[in-house]
């Protein structure tokens, strides 16, 4: 991995409350507004905005630059000669170490906010109740056709209890707030390629998550650069299979049995989402002959175990 040049002139003595992380790549035609989407909030608080550039081979790099000369107190850059997520070291969580304030708000430079007050409504909130770990709130899918519904529905769209975070429940992740309170992912969850879920996942240990309906929908921009959005199915269905099993053994190392049997039973559901019919059947008949001998084995002993002669 190669190093990561920093520029900033904020000072040590002047610690931020909250740091905007924001990862890029390759997002020339979109960064300006999601940059301009931090500078308009309006708090009581300071911040600063992390930004980082991995290697990209279009003009972000001097974008940020641009932006960083113009906000040197605000604007942290960080560039990299060499792509670093394609050799399997992502940004982040690694750039949350470099964050100097309580709290963490995420975006990604291809997304944006709309509501200038995001920061302080969020922030004033988790300020005020410990109890809580990471806030969040709508956001709005859009193409170049158009927009869709909003990414949370149903009961998604409401509070999440520290279990249901640690169960990986699905949030915008480009509408959160939460405690900086990691900067590293444990081995078995270092190569989860959903790596929010995870994030989520970690933080319930820390606490509840809050769904803020006041916050207007940020932006979530789809396009055929996204990381995420426009994989094919069948590559995200893949992509959550693999999450599933690193945080299974993640938590069968805690000897939480409860958290590790609740993503076994996802990793069974998406292994069997990923098969054909046919392999279903087939493997259902071969789940049902496993647990008949199973049931038989422990039938045996306990009658053997039983028999006085």
């Amino acid at each position: 991995m190669d190093a990561i040049s920093k520029k900033t002139s904020v000072s040590p003595s002047a610690a931020p409350l909250v740091s905007i992380v924001c990862p890029a790549f390759n997002q020339e035609a979109y960064i300006v507004q999601t940059l301009e989407g931090f500078l308009m909030q309006e708090t009581s608080f300071d911040f600063e905005i992390l930004v980082n550039d991995d290697a990209s081979t279009d003009g972000t790099a001097r974008i940020i630059a641009e932006y960083a000369e113009r906000y040197p107190t605000l604007i942290r850059p960080f560039y990299h000669e060499t792509n670093q997520y394609s050799q399997g070291n992502p940004s982040v969580p690694r750039l949350f170490g470099e964050a100097r304030g309580r709290y963490i708000a995420y975006c990604e430079a291809d997304d944006y906010w709309t509501d200038s007050r995001k920061l302080q409504i969020q922030v004033d909130f988790l300020e005020n109740h410990p109890d809580y770990v990471l806030t969040y709130h709508d956001a709005i899918p859009f193409d170049i056709h158009g927009q869709y519904p909003v990414q949370l529905q149903g009961k998604l769209r409401g509070d999440a209890t520290a279990l249901e975070l640690q169960k990986a429940r699905p949030i915008s992740t480009l509408t959160t707030v939460f405690r900086n309170v990691f900067d590293s992912l444990p081995k078995e969850l270092a190569a989860a390629p959903l790596n929010d879920l995870v994030w989520w996942s970690l933080l319930g240990a820390y606490g509840k998550g809050k769904f803020m309906a006041e916050v207007k929908p940020a932006m979530y921009r789809l396009h055929p650069g996204g990381v995420f959005s426009m994989r094919s199915n069948k590559r995200k269905l893949h992509m959550a299979l693999q999450t599933s099993g690193a945080l299974a053994n993640y938590y069968n190392r805690l000897g939480n049995d409860e958290l590790y049997e609740h993503f076994l039973m996802e990793l069974v559901g998406y292994s069997l989402s990923a098969i054909t019919p046919q392999r279903k059947v087939e493997t259902l008949l071969q789940v049902g002959r496993n647990f008949s001998t199973n049931i038989g084995k422990r039938l045996m002993t306990t009658f053997s175990k039983g028999h006085v002669q």
